[in-house]
């Protein structure tokens, strides 16, 4: 595996809150006046915050009671809330200084040389009452540095007028705002200290950039209403500070409290917060660390927003506060996790844009229930993710958290507190698209492709598979035309499949992969296809052009295992989680990666809603499960002394039963017409069987058996053949214990193994006989076909994932192009009489489809046998392994049919072979060959493979 690098910055930047990413901060900077949030959140939705209201109102500073009003009224002059002035009992008049002249309110002479004087004019300034003087800021602040506070908190957007003058509150009992009960008791018992918005010594800047609560005396004005907060208790504090809180939205966010409303804001490097809604504009108190807070004096929370400024951006951002809201994630989801039987998990998990209490944003859920804590970190927030905890869901194990203002194309991953403390940057294990390798950061994406592939996908399911033709092309894609994006993939390979006339293509693995060399076998993103090639979006694209040209898609599937990368599911949430607990069952051998532990609901319902996710989201039309056998067995790979046996003291990792028994199920009962293979080696019994009748319910198994043992007969010398006859002929002895494909793949042209042409003795000529001889031999055998891209024209060189096939010798001007044309050319004549021969395909796995007419001529090298469709109509097959042509050769056949044709000879010329062909039909004589009572006498042409069927009178 090679170095990767983070996908965060080395050197963090201030957050932007805005959601908007850093490109999106000059927009969203200006906003002088910001229009006001609705009154309330849907009817559907309310906000957590409402509940009992406060306390009757106690006596203001001055002895006059204030008359409560609703949050929001717009009943005073400038759109300041109702009640906002002192004085007056309910309904009852406004003084004479009220309803006199409209000048500015200035301090008492009572609060000294440093008495503040609101400033007319000041951009959103509202109705202001001067502040206590310093011997009444609460006892734990005296003494310390002041800190200069915003002037007023607007009630509008312009400037106030008509304010009236009044004695100075004190510091405990601010004046009421909104008509919210004056004078209230405070959150705690505890007085908080009185600070600036700004914070350390910085005066608070209103939006537009102007300074607004800074007076010549330098005094230190209190918005008027807005009491503080009590103070954060310190073990709070430091779990929220420190990414360890399991439910921040108990301490952020707007809360009723005794005497009004608490909001408390967590914005680290923040200078100031403000709270903005409609009829509301008020500066909340700095508490330091980057939290802000404040009580106002209202019944009920309002649908706010938040205007936050930094050193660098003093004109500040708007944002939605995402402690404001509800969660995201409902019930029934967090019931199906609990129960491990969520089947389309992909859409509770991961990152969704979505629009929740009216606000566009995005909600990140993440399983990790050995997490002290969660954070969120991105591009949104300068990968910082201090300010964003998110809150644990019950005893689930999920996090969530909604972030307003992120939307498609944001970067983002989790950042977690280990049960030591310790934390660690991760990935998002259900991200459905990610950063192109090398980088690894997950990416929010929702689909907005249109597929056009119904007609396809209303058909599919029409025959059986182990019934219908079936011949794959396995590509990988990003060598098959190295340097193709997805879209243009699908400009060229349907039509080039199309052409050769395979029936599927079979990708290896497209889940996201960090290292190319795995060729993709080594998955940290199993919901994201790769990045290198496009988006999630492109490669629909591709799927949905491959089914419009008539072509299946089958993906190589890896549940087996999964890479040790550190910033992946390798010990997630800082004990074993995805892999299993036990280091020895965890540790896979062979490719130094860990194996999925199987008997954890969770972690099954992750594969199992993978695999459902790849046919329902994609179209994938099958799934071609990689490496099964080191599932099955628990002491795969493993010498004695290595594993522990099972509760029945057997080898078999009963668990991973289990899981593709339901795995195959659940794929087969929600998406009709896909089939699941799978590439198991050895001989467990049932691989094919029903689940219902104790199999584990694959549709078809890779024959690894007939590959091996077929590719070892044809690599040796024809004169030593006869030797090795078996190995040719073992296979029919198991043919129908499983629905089976004969696969000719890509781990059979790699790593030493050579070509397929280059394992074929002989010259040049000989090794391109051998080569179709062998292809013709395969295509008439019971089962399917999968055949690696690069040996459909015999490329001579192993396959590398560097530069893919060979494509240069397919070049007219090279001079031995028909010499690999014309393979290319037999491959497309294979798949063309192939598909239009039901008896070649129809009854692969019934016994009653094949019957040898001589296995047994080992000094001949001659194999001929015979295939039965449903209606019974024959085909006869003969391969001569020998480079010297047979005259006369006879075979028997059976005796309803009088004349027989030659459909297919891989020997003709314009395949490149030396044109020994039977142009004429031929006759059956009544001559008794090989236990029939009819035969045929044909010339067996050299190193090659004829097919013959019925010839019509």
């Amino acid at each position: 595996m090679t170095p990767r690098r983070s996908s965060a910055p080395r050197t963090p930047r201030l957050p932007d809150p805005s959601g908007a990413g850093p490109t999106a901060a000059p927009a969203a900077s200006a906003a002088a006046a910001p229009a006001p949030a609705p009154d309330t959140a849907p009817d559907t939705a309310p906000d957590p915050a409402e509940g009992t209201a406060p306390s009757a109102p106690e006596s203001a500073a001055d002895g006059e009671r204030t008359a409560p009003a609703a949050a929001g009224d717009e009943g005073t002059p400038g759109g300041a809330p109702h009640g906002a002035s002192s004085g007056g009992a309910a309904g009852a008049r406004k003084p004479p200084a009220a309803r006199r002249g409209r000048k500015r309110a200035t301090a008492d002479p009572a609060a000294g040389a440093q008495g503040p004087k609101a400033t007319e004019g000041a951009p959103g300034a509202g109705d202001v009452t001067a502040a206590a003087p310093l011997a009444d800021v609460p006892p734990q602040t005296q003494g310390a540095e002041p800190h200069p506070a915003p002037a007023a908190v607007a009630a509008g957007t312009g400037p106030a007028r008509g304010a009236s003058r009044r004695a100075p509150a004190r510091a405990a009992e601010p004046a009421a705002l909104g008509g919210a009960p004056a004078g209230a008791a405070a959150e705690t018992d505890a007085p908080a200290r009185q600070t600036s918005a700004g914070g350390g010594g910085r005066t608070g800047t209103a939006p537009g950039g102007g300074r607004a609560g800074r007076t010549p005396g330098g005094g230190t004005p209190r918005p008027r209403g807005l009491r503080a907060a009590g103070p954060l208790g310190e073990e709070d504090r430091g779990r929220l500070l420190s990414g360890c809180h399991h439910d921040p939205h108990a301490v952020l966010g707007a809360h009723t409290v005794r005497g009004g409303i608490r909001i408390r804001v967590l914005r680290p490097h923040a200078t100031a917060v403000t709270v903005l809604a409609k009829g509301l504009r008020t500066e909340l108190n700095d508490e330091g660390d980057g939290l802000f807070s404040g009580v106002l004096p209202l019944r009920t929370a309002p649908a706010y927003h938040l205007l936050v400024t930094y050193p660098d951006h003093p004109e500040g951002f708007e944002t939605e506060d995402p402690y404001r809201f509800l969660p995201a994630l409902g019930d029934l989801d967090l019931h199906l996790i609990g129960e491990g039987r969520h089947e389309q998990l992909w859409t509770a998990l991961g990152a969704h844009p979505i629009t929740h209490q009216g606000v566009s944003g995005t909600r990140f859920t993440l399983w990790a229930p050995d997490a002290q804590g969660v954070r969120v970190a991105g591009d949104f927030n300068y990968w910082d993710g201090t300010g964003f905890p998110m809150r644990s869901l019950g005893a689930t194990g999920v996090w969530e958290l909604f972030v307003p203002g992120v939307g498609e194309g944001a970067l983002y991953k989790f950042d977690i507190a280990r049960p030591d403390g310790s934390h660690t940057v991760r990935a998002d294990p259900m991200a459905r698209r990610t950063e192109v390798p090398p980088a690894n950061a997950s990416v929010v994406t929702a689909s907005h492709h249109t597929w056009q592939d119904g007609e396809w996908m209303a058909r599919r399911g029409e025959r059986p598979v182990h019934e219908a033709p079936f011949s794959v092309y396995e590509v990988h894609l990003p060598s098959w035309r190295p340097g193709l994006s997805y879209r243009q993939l699908a400009e060229q390979l349907p039509r080039y499949v199309r052409d050769l006339g395979f029936t599927h293509v079979e990708f290896m693995p497209v889940a996201e992969h960090p290292f190319g060399g795995s060729w993709g076998y080594q998955v940290t993103g199993f919901y994201a296809p790769t990045a290198r090639m496009g988006t999630p979006d492109d490669f629909r694209h591709l799927v949905d052009s491959l089914h419009r040209a008539g072509i299946g898609v089958l993906v190589d599937w890896v549940p087996a295992h999964f890479p040790r990368d550190d910033w992946a599911l390798a010990e997630f949430d800082g004990r074993p989680l995805y892999e299993h607990g036990d280091p020895a069952r965890a540790a896979h051998p062979d490719w130094g990666t860990l194996e999925f532990d199987y008997g954890r609901k969770e972690v099954r319902n992750f594969l199992v809603a993978n695999a459902v996710y790849w046919c329902e989201e994609f179209h994938i039309d099958g799934l071609r499960v990689d490496a099964v056998a080191s599932m099955l067995y628990l002491d795969y790979s493993r010498e004695d002394g290595q594993w522990s046996p099972n509760e029945f003291g057997g080898r078999e990792n009963l668990d991973a039963v289990s899981f593709l028994q339901e795995m195959n199920a659940t794929v087969y009962r929600r998406c009709p017409g896909v089939v699941t293979i799978a590439e198991e080696s050895t001989a467990w019994d049932g691989v094919t069987r029903p689940t219902h009748h104790g199999g584990l319910g694959f549709g078809l198994k890779w024959n690894m058996g007939w590959m091996h043992d077929s590719l070892g007969y044809v690599e040796h010398e024809p004169v030593h053949r006869k030797y090795h006859h078996n190995e040719m002929t073992f296979s029919m002895v198991y043919a129908y214990s499983e629905n089976y494909v004969l696969p000719i793949s890509h781990d059979e042209v790699v790593h030493g193994k050579r070509a397929l042409v280059a394992k074929m003795p002989g010259d040049w000529w000989q090794q391109r006989a051998n080569h179709r001889a062998y292809l013709g031999f395969m295509w008439a055998h019971p089962g399917k076909q999968l055949l690696f891209m690069g040996q459909e024209f015999a490329q001579g060189a192993e396959w590398s994932e560097g530069h893919g096939p060979d494509w240069w010798l397919l070049d007219p001007s090279y001079a031995a192009e028909p010499d690999h044309r014309g393979v290319r050319d037999l491959v497309r004549e294979l798949n063309a009489v192939y598909g239009s021969t039901p008896a070649l395909w129809e009854r692969d796995t019934a016994p009653e489809g094949f019957s040898w007419v001589d296995g047994g001529a080992a000094e001949d090298n001659v194999f001929s046998f015979l295939r039965f469709g449903a209606s019974g109509e024959p085909l006869l097959a003969v391969t001569n392994f020998s480079p010297v042509v047979r005259h006369g050769y006879r075979l028997g056949v059976p005796e309803s049919v009088p004349l027989w044709r030659e459909v297919l000879n891989t020997d003709e010329e314009r395949f490149g072979g030396s044109g020994v062909v039977c142009g004429e039909p031929v006759k059956a004589e009544p001559v008794e060959s090989h236990g029939r009572g009819a035969s045929i006498a044909l010339a067996l042409p050299p190193l090659a493979t004829v097919w013959l069927a019925p010839a019509r009178m």
